[in-house]
């Protein structure tokens, strides 16, 4: 565990082998204290009664699924999400024992054996796929009721059962073997929109379609199925309206430091647990006129001082922000020049004449009172924070600090 006010020490040799080895290139820093932060912060915004699922799907949002994983359970999430059986696997084999549900649609018999032996918790959306995990676990003599969530279509035209539909189908569940109905869900496909007219459609269609006391319409209550759990809300429902957390939220991008939408900042205080680093490999004067990297995109217009530095498209730096980003080098902005390349960036140093090789360059986070955050980089390309945090490739090491 490294710390960024102080001088790295090291447990062994081979540690710090590892800090020398990833120091010369490029890596992502993962501000674990901060991560913390942002779990007590939204647990503390939410009531007792409402628990707390961090979804750490995507390698915790390109975080590190199994650190970040630990992280968050200590801090006072109660379970995990994640999209896929082999992440539920990864971090089963990472020593996590808290509840994991799987968000996306699994259906076939490996699938099926592989939940049940790492007792993970699936997502049912169709009566057709109820079936299979029943059958299946019926031929295998499987002892056990695996926890299963129904998922409801409220609005998203994702995954789901329609929610008119939803007393037949949790009758259906119910009554299969193996199978012990542990929440039903729905997904909000606009709750990020300072227009809440969708959102609002989608909470009214959810309450129809649920049987709890208080709820609007008991068609399935009326059928005599109780219900441990809902939940409807991420990141962005969690921060816009208490009315949506039921007994759970669902949280993704909060977790990580990001607000969904600028609307929806000024609910709780969030700290960016991610930053991006490399480190200046080369440095030399080029004269007035001197094209920069592929297509020779940029000119320089005077004598200027070039910064190298070891990072590029194949690490998770979009091509597209060629002559467009900036990084931050001793507190100050500097412009990146030319076409990204694979493997290495170029810097347009003039500002700092006694710049080194070897110095670190800070392409999100923050120095001094300087801050670029994935935001500045979605925005300018027209996407969304999530992509931007989930763009980087395993070849730059992740790396814990508090």
């Amino acid at each position: 565990m490294l710390s960024r006010k102080q001088t790295p020490s090291f447990a062994d040799n081979q540690e710090r082998d590892t800090y020398a080895w990833f120091s010369q290139r490029a890596w992502v820093e993962i501000d674990l204290g901060a991560l913390s932060n942002n779990v007590k912060q939204l647990v503390r915004f939410l009531s007792p009664s409402t628990q707390l699922m961090a979804v750490v799907k995507a390698d915790a949002y390109g975080h590190g699924a199994v650190a970040v994983a630990k992280t968050v359970l200590e801090a006072g999430a109660s379970c995990l999400g994640v999209a896929t059986v082999p992440e539920g696997i990864q971090l089963r084999e990472g020593g996590i024992k808290a509840p994991i549900l799987i968000l996306g649609a699994t259906h076939t018999p490996e699938q099926v054996h592989a939940i049940a032996h790492w007792q993970l918790q699936p997502t049912l959306c169709n009566p057709k796929q109820a079936l299979i995990f029943s059958n299946t676990l019926e031929a295998i003599n499987y002892n056990f009721p695996i926890p299963v969530h129904i998922k409801l279509d409220t609005g998203m035209s994702r995954l789901g059962t329609n929610w008119q539909e939803a007393a037949d189908f949790v009758q259906l569940v119910q009554g299969l073997p193996h199978l012990d109905i542990a929440s039903i869900y729905s997904h909000l496909a606009t709750a990020d929109s300072p227009d809440t007219t969708v959102m609002q459609e989608q909470h009214r269609r959810f309450e129809e379609a649920i049987s709890t006391i208080g709820y609007a319409n008991p068609q399935i209550k009326a059928k005599g199925i109780k219900i441990p759990s809902l939940h409807l809300a991420n990141s962005a429902a969690t921060l816009a309206d208490p009315k949506l957390h039921y007994d759970m939220v669902r949280a993704g991008l909060a977790i990580y430091g990001l607000y969904p939408a600028s609307h929806l900042q000024d609910k709780i205080k969030l700290q960016p647990v991610l930053q991006l680093k490399a480190r200046v490999t080369q440095v030399k004067t080029i004269a007035p006129g001197t094209g920069v990297s592929y297509g020779h995109q940029f000119i320089a217009p005077k004598e200027m001082r070039l910064a190298v530095v070891g990072i590029g498209y194949a690490d998770g730096v979009p091509r597209s922000l060629s002559n467009q980003m900036q990084v931050l080098i001793r507190g100050q902005r500097i412009p990146q020049i030319g076409t990204i390349t694979m493997d290495q960036i170029m810097l347009d140093v003039s500002s700092i004449p006694d710049i080194q090789e070897g110095e670190i360059v800070t392409l999100l986070g923050e120095q001094g009172t300087e801050q670029i955050t994935a935001d500045d980089w979605a925005n300018q390309l027209n996407t969304i924070s999530w992509e931007i945090l989930c763009g980087f490739k395993h070849r730059l090491p992740r790396v814990a600090v508090m």
